[in-house]
């Protein structure tokens, strides 16, 4: 395999969501140390996601009661904010400019996972997707703090049902465990001290709205890590972000989501000495530059969103202009992912899970339905003796296997078909 390929397309596939046509040839020309430097440098204004107009998203109040006027309409709302701001998502993925941004955003929203299937209302979604890209490259601290401020991570861990008489202990342990420090890094005594630490919080649940209820704080001194204080929100936040367990974890998902969710991260994985000052850019530069990068058997397989959003990129469609966002949603849902509803608060998962047989046959009547909306324009300029071989250039692959490649032979006729098999292809599912 050609490495120079390889690993030009991972930073495409990995550290975006997949090339639009003609980006890939160029990015050979230019070499994979000018490409990653591209990749990893934000630029002041991505004109792509920059043109995608915000939707119209409201606090829309209590609920009515049952068998009002009111609450038809209200229903209605609720159901239009919610996909309003899912198609803006998936836009922003698709026509950013520069993918890292929105890339990481998606790693976020999978990492501090918040559902609105629980909070039904999209505004403090919404608001928390805003705060996810505010700091997607920046202090973890900074970071951390925000989200245990955000109104939407509230609710969905109970934070607001947690008071000084009955402490919740859903959003202390999952902060430790699945946020900051990792599996087996606390105690259940650690998970009782935290708790009483972080009671007091009240939201809002229709805006996302945080407040703290003095009177329902525990401020006695706890005992957390070894540590005895009166914490509060602020304070864990740096005293856990601090510890050497938060580099070796966001390390660890940083490699599980970007190099490898099959192998265990080594040692002298870059990323981790780079988290030193918890600057994440600085660990995503690190990750990026990595030797794992060029080595062929780090491969990732696609979401399902990650491989939407890559096919509509080489198919030059907008996600929000597709035949219908029901249909849209529904393709989605069949693949088990939508934007804005992770599963639960370990997020979505990887691997093998994508690969199911039922999955496959899901993924074949989407492809099948995006490629009838586009005018194949970028498969369609490549000549037809050298398409085989130069489609692999079109979606950034390092090569089709021979299997593949006889496939797409047995196809040339049917541009349509051509389409179909490269876009289902293990190649394009699986990131080399």
């Amino acid at each position: 395999m050609n490495i120079k390929r390889l690993e030009t397309s991972r930073l495409f596939h990995r550290f975006g969501f997949g090339p639009r046509p003609g980006e890939y040839v160029q990015a050979l020309k230019d070499g994979v140390e000018a490409t990653r430097t591209k990749f990893l440098t934000v630029p002041a204004i991505d004109a792509g996601a920059s043109g995608i107009k915000e939707p119209d998203i409201t606090d829309l109040g209590k609920r009515p009661e049952p068998n009002t006027p009111q609450i038809v309409e209200f229903a209605i709302a609720m159901r239009y904010q919610s996909e309003q701001m899912g198609l803006w998502w998936l836009d922003r993925m698709a026509l950013s400019d520069h993918g890292l941004t929105e890339r990481m955003v998606w790693f976020w929203h999978g990492h501090w996972a918040t559902s609105i299937q629980k909070l039904n209302y999209a505004l403090p979604m919404f608001n928390q997707n805003k705060v996810l890209r505010a700091n997607s490259l920046g202090n973890f601290y900074t970071m951390t703090k925000a989200m245990l401020n955000d109104g939407a991570l509230q609710f969905w861990l109970d934070g607001q049902d947690s008071t000084f008489k009955a402490p919740n202990e859903n959003l202390g342990r999952e902060l430790m465990e699945l946020f900051v420090l990792g599996v087996n890094r606390y105690s259940e005594d650690d998970v009782k001290a935290i708790a009483r630490a972080l009671t007091g919080y009240q939201v809002v649940r229709s805006s996302g709205l945080v407040s703290i209820n003095q009177k329902r704080r525990d401020t006695n001194p706890v005992t957390l890590l070894g540590t005895t204080a009166v914490f509060t929100g602020d304070s864990i936040a740096d005293f856990l972000v601090a510890r050497n367990d938060c580099a070796v974890f966001i390390a660890e998902r940083l490699w599980y989501r970007f190099i490898s969710s099959s192998e265990v991260m080594p040692d002298g994985f870059a990323a981790k000495t780079a988290f030193a000052d918890r600057t994440i850019n600085n660990a995503v530069i690190a990750m990026a530059s990595d030797s794992a990068m060029s080595n062929p058997q780090y491969e990732l397989v696609k979401s399902p969103v990650e491989w939407f959003i890559s096919a509509c990129r080489a198919l030059e469609l907008t996600p929000s202009k597709l035949a219908t966002p029901g249909q849209l949603m529904s393709y989605l849902d069949k693949l088990n992912q939508i934007p804005f509803a992770p599963p639960n608060v370990g997020g979505w998962p990887a691997g093998e899970a994508w690969l199911s047989s039922a999955t496959a046959q899901y993924r074949i009547s989407f492809a099948a339905w995006l490629i009838k909306q586009s005018n194949l324009n970028a498969l369609l300029s490549i000549p037809i003796e050298s398409r085989v071989r130069d489609s692999a250039d079109w979606l950034a692959l390092p090569e089709w296997s021979a299997r593949t490649q006889s496939s797409l032979r047995a196809s040339l006729d049917d541009p349509a078909q051509f389409a179909l098999l490269a876009l289902c292809s293990p190649e394009y599912i699986v990131s080399a």
